[in-house]
């Protein structure tokens, strides 16, 4: 069975709108999807602000600087 994804580029705005947007997205994220989320960089604040909503971030730097971030319903 394959994950659906919502996908959620955020490199073009300003902190701290990728949390923000991100934070926003994960309210209606539907059950067994998985939110990626593309930052210009690693999403410090992100990982304890998913916990307190039911939610785990994995992070992955990528070659550019830029990082993914899968989140998922815990």
């Amino acid at each position: 069975m394959s994950t659906s994804i919502i996908e959620l580029d955020a490199r073009s705005f300003e902190p701290p709108m990728p949390l923000m947007k991100t934070l926003e997205a994960v309210t209606t994220l539907p059950e067994g999807v998985e939110l990626r989320v593309h930052t210009r960089w690693r999403p410090a604040l992100l990982n304890a602000e998913l916990e307190k909503r039911g939610f785990i971030g994995e992070s992955q730097e990528q070659s550019d600087g830029s990082c993914i971030t899968h989140i998922r319903r815990r």
